[in-house]
C-alpha cells in the first residue's frame, strides 16, 4: 500500500529562496536510477503526449533532471521521476540544460512526479532542514501545484494539489482519473505490457475520454485499419463478382428463350 501523507505536519521554518541559474562547473548529482521500470515509465509519460502534438518547443518535460533552488545560501537539487513545466525561456545559443531553475529559467513546474522506489518514505519526506524532503522541497519551496505518487508494483496513484500552501489529496473521478487541470488532461493507471514490461503504467486521456497512444499501438490501429480497408474491398469484389455471375446467368436464360440480351 502507498502511505499517504495529505495533510504535513505544519513548521514554522522560515526560508530564504534564490532563484538563480546553477554555475556551469556546479557537479550535479550523477546518482543511477534504482530500476529499470522508472526510465520505462517516464519514457511512455513523454511518448504519447509527443505523438499526440501536445509538446511545444516552449515547454520543458524530462524525467531524472535537476530542479534546482539556493535556500538559506546552500544550493538544493531534487530530480524528480518526471516534470512538466509548460513554458521555459530558451537555452543560449550552443547551451545544454543541464537543470532548471524556476523563475530564473522561466515557470514553475505544473507537475512533478515520483514512481515509489527502494527508499522507503522518501517520495513524502517532509525533513525541513537541509538537503529538506522531496515532499518539502516540492510543496515549500518550489511550490508545484501537483504532485503526484505512483506505485508501479501495486498500481497505485495518488495526486496532491497544492491548496492554501499545502498539498491535499485528490479524489479521482468516476473513471478512476485525476483531471491535471494545466495540461487539459486526465491522469490514470493502465493495465498491460510495454518494451517488454508487464504491469502497470501511467497513461493520458483527452477531454473526451480519448487514450493518447503510444507509437506501436499507432501503428497496430493503422494497421487494423488498413486491414478492415482490405477486407471492404474484398467483400465489394465479391459482391461485385456475384453481380456479374447473376448478369450472366440471366444473359444466358434470355438467349435459351431466343431473346438477345443485347438487344434490350
Amino acid at each position: 500500500m502507498i502511505k499517504t501523507l495529505s495533510k504535513p505536519p505544519e513548521t514554522k521554518t522560515k526560508y530564504t529562496i534564490t532563484w538563480e541559474k546553477l554555475p556551469e562547473d556546479f557537479k550535479l548529482p550523477d546518482d543511477p536510477v534504482e530500476n529499470i521500470d522508472q526510465p520505462l515509465l517516464a519514457a511512455a509519460l513523454r511518448e504519447s503526449l509527443e505523438l499526440a502534438g501536445f509538446i511545444l518547443a516552449s515547454m520543458l518535460i524530462a524525467s531524472n533532471f535537476g530542479l534546482c533552488a539556493k535556500v538559506n545560501d546552500k544550493t538544493i537539487v531534487k530530480a524528480p521521476d518526471w516534470v512538466y513545466v509548460p513554458s521555459v525561456l530558451p537555452p543560449e545559443p550552443g547551451e545544454v540544460r543541464r537543470s532548471y531553475s524556476p523563475n530564473a529559467e522561466g515557470e514553475v513546474p505544473a507537475v512533478v512526479m515520483e514512481f515509489l522506489s527502494d527508499t522507503k518514505g522518501s517520495e513524502y519526506s517532509t525533513i525541513s532542514k537541509y538537503p529538506y524532503g522531496k515532499w518539502r522541497f516540492y510543496e515549500q519551496i518550489l511550490q508545484v501545484p501537483v504532485y503526484a505518487i505512483f506505485d508501479p508494483k501495486s498500481g497505485e496513484l495518488e495526486v496532491y494539489l497544492l491548496v492554501s500552501g499545502q498539498y491535499t489529496k485528490q479524489e479521482p473521478d468516476a473513471n478512476s482519473r485525476f483531471r491535471i487541470e494545466s495540461m487539459g488532461l486526465f491522469l490514470g493507471v493502465w493495465s498491460g505490457e510495454k518494451s517488454q514490461r508487464r504491469g502497470y503504467w501511467l497513461r493520458w486521456w483527452d477531454e473526451n475520454g480519448n487514450l493518447l497512444l503510444w507509437g506501436i499501438e499507432r501503428v497496430q490501429q493503422e494497421q487494423q485499419r488498413a486491414e478492415q480497408e482490405q477486407q471492404r474491398a474484398e467483400q465489394e469484389q465479391q459482391r461485385a463478382e456475384q453481380e456479374q455471375q447473376r448478369a450472366d446467368r440471366l444473359a444466358a436464360y434470355l438467349r435459351s428463350q431466343g431473346i438477345d440480351p443485347d438487344a434490350i
